[in-house]
């Protein structure tokens, strides 16, 4: 029997949402919830939006879009042979002459070590096609080896022996010019070209050209000392075994004039060769061998470089410092050789 105003419950169809205050099954309970969780999640989505929040972990930027293909530069192709007589071969990826040497010595089964130096375009011990700093684009490239070793006794009768010295840039000094009439012009046995291995037995394998010529110089007059000499390999009758040198036109880039330059410190790059560099760092190189008994084309042009813009000595010094102070080139030979540059830059206004 039931109180007056009492309601009796029922239970909803299936389908139908329940009203408010009335119970709900286990299963029921369980699907309102997941309804609800849904709720939530758009009121958060909607939200986020609004407030310009991301309401997910952000997307990689897209790449930017591409430009125009960027073209790679042609590999410059050197042929090369060793100067006794070869086959040809053909080398490339080398930015100073250690690396030059060890592509050379790579192509032929050698080691770098039996490399004294390079000629360009000749394969004769001439010191005027000497490889220096710089190769033409289009040049040949010789490689002189090691030969015969020698000793020879030498006694000092003046200051200087007459000897002109190089180094090939890997560690090897060698002779470069004799003076005619001079103490070593005497010595037929001592040659152009000659590797200096040893003096009185103490070897100088990786001095540089200037530490071999102070050597020379501080030998006392009068009294003898022993240089051990390495000459180039002779061809004999393997002239017949050299190969014509066929014109380099693979990676060809450029006109004749211009060069790699070779670089002791940082990567090689292509120049055009002008008439100012030439006509100044050959009169550097002749100041280098009448102050200090050296001659080296890359020094001379490292030396150029260096004073090609400044405006006066004292700015030319400290450029020279900056990039060559191991060297500590007196002043009178500074001051000779800005009025060197200075005076091409006149011959050539």
């Amino acid at each position: 029997m039931h109180h007056e105003g009492s309601r009796r419950r029922t239970v909803p169809k299936a389908g139908f949402p329940m009203q408010k205050g009335e119970a709900m099954s286990p299963r029921d309970s369980r699907a309102a919830g997941a309804e609800a969780v849904e709720e939530q999640k758009a009121q958060n989505q909607r939200r986020n939006q609004g407030s310009g929040e991301p309401t997910a972990p952000p997307l990689p930027p897209s790449p930017p879009p591409p430009g125009p293909p960027e073209y790679p530069r042609p590999r410059l192709i050197f042929h090369t042979q060793l100067a006794h007589g070869s086959p040809t071969g053909r080398i490339h990826g080398f930015t100073n002459v250690k690396e030059l040497y060890g592509k050379i010595a790579e192509v032929f089964n050698i080691s770098p070590s039996e490399i004294l130096f390079c000629t360009l375009n000749s394969h004769k011990v001439d010191m005027q096609k000497l490889l220096g700093g710089q190769i033409g684009l289009e040049d040949f490239i010789f490689a002189h080896v090691r030969g015969e070793t020698k000793e020879v006794e030498v006694t000092k009768t003046e200051d200087a022996l007459g000897l002109t010295i190089t180094d090939n840039g890997a560690g090897y000094a060698f002779i470069k010019r004799i003076k005619e009439g001079s103490t070593i012009d005497q010595l037929k046995t001592v040659c152009v070209g000659d590797h200096i291995e040893a003096i009185n037995d103490q070897s100088i394998v990786g001095c540089r050209h200037y530490e071999v010529a102070k050597m020379l110089k501080e030998q006392p007059r009068g009294l003898p000392f022993t240089l051990r000499l390495v000459g180039p390999k002779k061809a004999f009758d393997m002239i017949g075994m050299r190969t014509r040198a066929p014109k380099s036109t693979e990676g060809k880039m450029v006109n004749g004039r211009e060069t790699l330059r070779l670089r002791s410190k940082g990567t090689s790059t292509v120049q055009e060769v002008n008439e100012f560099d030439e006509l100044a760092t050959r009169k550097v190189d002749d100041l280098l061998e009448s102050y200090m008994g050296i001659r080296d084309v890359e020094l001379a042009t490292t030396i150029v470089e260096a004073g090609r813009d400044k405006k006066n000595p004292n700015d030319f010094a400290e450029a020279l410092d900056s990039v060559l102070g191991d060297f500590a080139f007196p002043d009178v030979f500074l001051f000779d050789v800005w009025g060197a540059i200075g005076e091409t830059k006149t011959e050539r206004m």
